[in-house]
């Protein structure tokens, strides 16, 4: 090959290069938008809870496109009733959806299991705000989520000994009985706590497991009051722990009754009654928006939502933060699903005060934990005690 050969290959490179250059700015600078989506249940039973995520994902992306930033973003729902098998037939159309760059959520366990397979081919991108169950970040597991999947709450393996803590707390001589609803969530909590009650060596006197949407709980009832229980410890869902909370108030038994984040809602109170629910303790891995965010977030949250105040409404403050993991990555450029996961993965981000440093491990926990909160129904209001 003589001289002039090579200078004209060369000279061809160095324009193949520049215009590879342009083409990859116009690229980026064409994009106008992009997209996230919000999945949990926002119908069925579980309603209330992802009614209550949606607005803190709804108040981060109202604040982000406030400051006029080039690339906008559209924020969609996927409603997965919390339910594996709903989210199992909801999970591929989102991963199909090539403008979808990432999935704030999914919110429930067992609804995270079944989307997996969907967002892992899919390379889609997940942040959490409530999915509690330890297994989804184990890599050991055949459940877990990686590289995928991240959360920016505790697991239940912190928020297990909370609850216990939390509700044996002031009660002389607990005498412990722990009820699950045989969901991934349920089970893996329970496994936690019990784990702890037998640690600390706590007096269990029974346990049971309970399918979700059981219409009448006499005979678990019977046992409860049977063992003799002042503590009664359940782990799944508000649907069901409402009714459950009833039917022991109206067998006249007396005690403590406590649950984890899937019993914390509103709405617990509303299908427990109101003499029920008085005094129910919940543990979550979460902080108020309203004892948290500053006037011009709570600004942002009412102009989101048309709501004067976050109160009542559970997860606002951690679907924000799980929102605003996907903001800071988009601020930075990433819009496309390989870029956002690899800012996910390795990027430092902050929660709702500014000051809460989040960064996640390889497989998707947030680095240090989470600090796991104490609530109490009093005088009819779900009233928030700090960490437990």
């Amino acid at each position: 090959m003589n001289k002039n050969t090579k200078r004209v290959l060369g000279v061809v490179a160095a324009a193949t290069l520049v215009a590879g250059s342009i083409a990859i700015t116009s690229a980026q600078a064409a994009v106008k938008s992009v997209t996230l989506v919000y999945q949990g249940p926002l119908t069925g039973t579980d309603a209330q809870t992802g009614q209550d995520e949606l607005l803190g994902a709804q108040t981060a992306v109202q604040i982000y496109n406030d400051s006029n930033p080039a690339v906008t973003v559209k924020l969609i729902t996927a409603d997965d009733q919390g339910d594996g098998a709903v989210a199992g037939t909801v999970a591929p159309g989102i991963a199909q959806n090539k403008n979808v760059i990432g999935v704030v959520g999914p919110a429930y366990s067992g609804a995270s299991i079944a989307s997996f397979p969907s967002y892992k081919a899919g390379r889609l991108t997940m942040v959490s705000p409530s999915a509690t169950r330890v297994t989804l970040t184990d890599p050991k597991s055949a459940d877990n989520g990686y590289p995928f999947f991240h959360r920016v709450v505790g697991n239940d393996a912190l928020q297990g000994p909370a609850v216990v803590r939390w509700s044996t707390d002031g009660v002389s001589s607990p005498k412990v009985y722990v009820i699950d609803d045989q969901t991934p969530y349920g089970t893996g909590l329970a496994d936690a706590a019990n784990a702890y009650i037998k640690l600390k060596k706590i007096t269990k006197v029974g346990s049971d497991s309970v399918v979700q949407k059981t219409s009448d709980y006499t005979a678990t009832v019977s046992k409860i009051k049977a063992s003799k229980a002042n503590v009664v410890i359940y782990t799944g869902y508000y649907p069901d722990g409402g009714a459950l909370a009833k039917a022991l108030n109206d067998s006249g038994w007396v005690g403590t009754f406590a649950g984890g984040d899937g019993v914390l809602n509103d709405a617990f109170i509303d299908v427990a009654g109101k003499a029920a629910a008085e005094g129910v303790k919940f543990t979550a891995p979460a902080v108020p928006f309203e004892t948290a965010a500053s006037d011009a977030q709570q600004a942002a949250f009412t102009k989101a939502t048309k709501l004067k105040s976050a109160a009542g409404h559970v997860y606002v403050t951690e679907t924000f933060n799980a929102t605003n993991v996907f903001l800071t990555c988009i601020k930075q450029g990433k819009y496309s699903r390989a870029g956002i996961q690899a800012c996910v993965a390795t990027g430092t981000f902050y929660g709702l005060d500014g000051k809460t440093v989040l960064r996640f491990t390889r497989f998707g926990e947030v680095v240090g934990g989470a600090p796991v909160g104490g609530f109490q129904v009093v005088k009819g209001v779900i009233k928030y005690f700090g960490a437990v």
